[in-house]
């Protein structure tokens, strides 16, 4: 499956973005313009603290408690991006953050702000030193880039790939893998990801923010583990035969109220079984409509007419 490449937008906490740029692929580190994210939720410690807490021996990744899908952001620049990657991370039930190197500058006061709700997962993040460490105990890692190449033409869109990260979730952890905000990940850090991910955008413009790609990528996850379940409607679907007696229901009103009249009575009927079709309806949404027509009915041939309000209409039988 294939990953849309994409280039994390760089932007500070003040929203300035940055240009990303690219470098020769012949260097040893060239950087591509592109970005890893390993969505996992695991605890990340910073008990709050205004700097980020590098993992010891006894809470490596490696832990029992970890969970299946892992947001790793390498070189992270600014802490307004970082606290909208948790809020990202919680909207989908993902809490598993993991920092590599993150830039010594970043404001963690403006994260703990723009993670808003999500300020828990912020102060349980985790700090490594390496991508490796990120991804000791991950079966896969994904990682995004937006740039095309010879490495990079496997890339899938994150709809493409999500059955299968997901099936490859409830063997081990997975790593949703994204790079820094202006110069995305490094080529041998894409070579360390078994999964690249293209998020498809206009040609025009193609670089993401850090966190809209995150959205995007858990979004598509969330979406294929059945994460979500749409409210069921409580009244059953109106069979034929119901709605047939709707619209005959109709068809007699608007000939009486003189809507229509017998030599237009079938094309109107067209327009209005139209209208009545587009859609399946609930036998609620047929008693409605059903209940709609009887009572107009029931008004026209029961209550007195109005006095009209228009001047012209006066001393008219």
């Amino acid at each position: 499956m294939r990953l849309g490449s994409h280039d994390v937008e760089s932007e500070s906490h003040q929203s300035e973005s940055l240009r990303l740029k690219s470098r020769p692929m012949s260097q040893d580190r060239t950087k591509s313009s592109e970005f890893l994210s390993a969505p996992s939720s695991f605890p990340s410690s910073g008990e709050g603290s205004q700097d980020s807490r590098t993992l010891g021996p006894s809470d490596s990744p490696t832990s029992t408690t970890r969970s299946k899908l892992r947001v790793v952001l390498v070189g992270p620049l600014y802490g307004g991006n970082i606290g909208s990657v948790c809020r990202a991370m919680a909207n989908f039930g993902a809490d598993d953050l993991v920092l590599v190197a993150p830039d010594p500058g970043v404001d963690w006061r403006e994260a703990e702000k723009m993670a808003v709700h999500a300020a828990d997962i912020l102060r349980r993040r985790r700090v490594v030193a390496t991508l490796d460490e990120a991804l000791a105990d991950c079966v896969a890692a994904v990682g995004t880039t937006c740039r095309r190449g010879l490495y990079r033409q496997h890339a899938l869109s994150p709809k493409e790939w999500a059955p299968e990260l997901v099936s490859l979730s409830h063997g081990g952890c997975v790593a949703l893998v994204f790079g820094r905000e202006d110069q995305g990940l490094f080529n041998d850090e894409i070579a360390r990801c078994t999964h690249l991910v293209q998020i498809p955008t206009a040609t025009e413009y193609k670089s993401l923010n850090l966190s809209q790609a995150v959205v995007v990528l858990l979004y598509e996850l969330f979406q294929a583990r059945d994460g979500y379940q749409p409210v069921k409607e409580k009244s059953p679907l109106a069979e034929g035969a119901l709605r047939e007696r709707m619209t005959r229901m109709w068809r007699d009103f608007l000939l009486r109220i003189g809507f229509m009249d017998g030599q237009t009575a079938d094309h109107m009927m067209a327009g209005i079984r139209r209208i009545f079709s587009r859609g399946a309806k609930t036998v609620d949404d047929v008693n409605i409509l059903m209940g709609v027509a009887h009572q107009a009915e029931w008004a026209r041939a029961t209550l007195p007419p109005k006095p009209s309000h228009h001047p012209e209409e006066e001393g008219r039988p």
